[in-house]
């Protein structure tokens, strides 16, 4: 089967777009080619993936004319790309982690459900669980994804500013929206947080590994649970979240969970799994097996892959 996958917002290097999904389509043999902002990244596409690179939030319709020859499905990542769907085009895919912005996004996605094929939020939603994470320590915490307003970047620095007299630090690993840079260079720059900029995933993963708590302080209800929850779970690291993440902490019995908006709630959050290295043992280890049990990608590669085949109208050939 030949892929067509394209993005003109995220990182080429998105670990849902890269590293699960294309990962998979490639492992099971398949082709792949990938429309997205190398250049703006400063990315580098890599053989086996046939790399078409485009502006960056554009609107690339000669690319995905390209992209779509001899294609047997086409993945969208954002709605806006079905204003620049070829005239002539196989099977469409359009993925809806992200909820779609103003009233031409939503009159997309409706569009999309009744035309095309939609892969929910949930969809291939899933993180690498370790095997054996090592155990939480008590001198830092972390936070993996992207820094915005909305995803509580002031929360973030108002939480490190009150750990600081206490000897924990906060790890930022993530690219972040212009606005909030300097504030994030100040904070790095009296020593009250590292901000790493954007690491891969893989490496975000390892970075995360035993650190005191990972950090979900959104600001806003969502759709879907962060990714990055089941991030920290899967590296055996104990959640403090606000209510975004709320029914997956609880689940799992991993972490604490903290009003909207509250950097007193999540400073004591923190301060109390400081204080008892069983508990946080014990949190750690639970969110690990249940994202080992229920989120770790390559369970649901096989079945993610056969679902997309049946899309593209095609059966599956093993790679020989």
């Amino acid at each position: 089967m030949r892929v067509c996958v394209a993005t003109t917002l995220h990182h080429p290097e998105d670990a849902r777009i890269m590293h699960r999904q294309i990962r998979a389509l490639l492992d099971a043999g398949h082709e792949v080619t990938y429309v997205a902002p190398f250049t703006h990244f400063n990315v580098t596409p890599v053989p086996p993936i046939t790399a078409i690179d485009v502006r960056r939030g554009g609107v690339p319709r000669a690319a995905l004319r390209r992209g779509v020859k001899d294609a047997d499905l086409l993945i969208l990542h954002e709605p806006e790309l079905l204003v620049a769907l070829p005239f002539r085009h196989p099977p469409v895919v359009l993925d809806t982690r992200d909820e779609p912005e103003g009233p031409l996004g939503r009159r997309l996605v409706a569009r999309a459900r009744r035309l095309h094929h939609v892969l929910e939020p949930a969809a291939a939603e899933a993180t690498l669980a370790a095997t054996e994470p090592p155990p939480p320590g008590d001198t830092r915490i972390v936070h993996i994804g992207r820094l915005t307003t909305d995803k509580g970047v002031n929360e973030l620095v108002g939480l490190a500013q009150r750990l600081a007299p206490h000897g924990i630090r906060l790890d930022l690993i993530g690219a972040a929206d212009r606005e909030v840079r300097p504030v994030l260079r100040d904070a790095q720059r009296v020593g009250l947080l590292d901000w790493f900029g954007y690491v891969p995933n893989r490496h975000a993963l390892r970075m995360a590994e035993g650190a005191l708590a990972g950090l979900c302080l959104w600001r806003e209800p969502s759709a879907r649970p962060p990714t990055k929850v089941l991030d920290y779970m899967g590296r055996g690291v104990p959640v403090v979240t606000t209510p975004v993440a709320a029914a997956v902490v609880r689940q799992a019995g991993c972490g604490s969970v903290v009003p909207y908006g509250d950097v007193d709630a999540a400073l004591e959050a923190v301060l109390d799994l400081k204080e008892d290295p069983a508990r946080r043992a014990k949190l750690g280890a639970a969110g690990n097996a249940l994202a080992r049990l229920h989120h770790h990608w390559p369970d649901h590669a096989t079945a993610f892959v056969a679902r997309l085949e049946k899309w593209a109208g095609v059966a599956h050939e093993l790679a020989v």
